[in-house]
């Protein structure tokens, strides 16, 4: 299963009661579709960018939160609800592209091993040695003599 971000952007005067009873049927909506929710962050109020305009008004602020889990693709379509939640500004699925989980990641005791993982998820092409030569062969920086003669000029 794919690991999964859903952010939501709450109107700001939305008690933390009700925040929480949308984020549980959320999570709940997941499990029910043999997913599993495994991390919830609150960002706290948020200034935004520009007014996000409803029918109560434009908002400027809202209450941000971010639900990491692991469901299945058709997740996206599930979701749709949200669009007719009247709690919501905005909410966001995004799907991380480049992260396997696999059991690779666990040890012989069933434990991850956090090594292997951030080892897999590294950026860049990281190479140990100090090689200072271009790869193809060319010296990029070399200011030809007469060129800069030209310009003195």
């Amino acid at each position: 299963m794919p690991l999964y971000d859903c952010m939501l952007l709450f109107k700001p005067h939305i008690k933390k009661e009700a925040l929480l009873d949308l984020v549980t049927r959320v999570g709940k909506h997941v499990y029910r579709r043999n997913g599993v929710v495994t991390d919830v962050k609150s960002f706290g109020e948020v200034q935004l960018g520009y007014g996000i305009k409803k029918l109560d008004g434009r908002h400027f602020k809202g209450h941000l939160m971010q639900l990491s889990m692991m469901a299945t693709p058709e997740l996206n379509k599930e979701l749709h609800y949200l669009n007719k939640e009247d709690r919501l500004l905005r909410w966001l699925l995004v799907k991380q592209r480049d992260f396997t989980f696999g059991n690779e990641f666990f040890s012989e005791q069933g434990e991850l091993e956090l090594t292997n993982l951030y080892q897999s998820r590294r950026p860049f092409n990281q190479d140990d040695g100090d090689e200072e030569e271009d790869e193809d062969g060319d010296e990029e920086y070399e200011v030809d003599e007469e060129t800069s003669e030209l310009k003195e000029n």
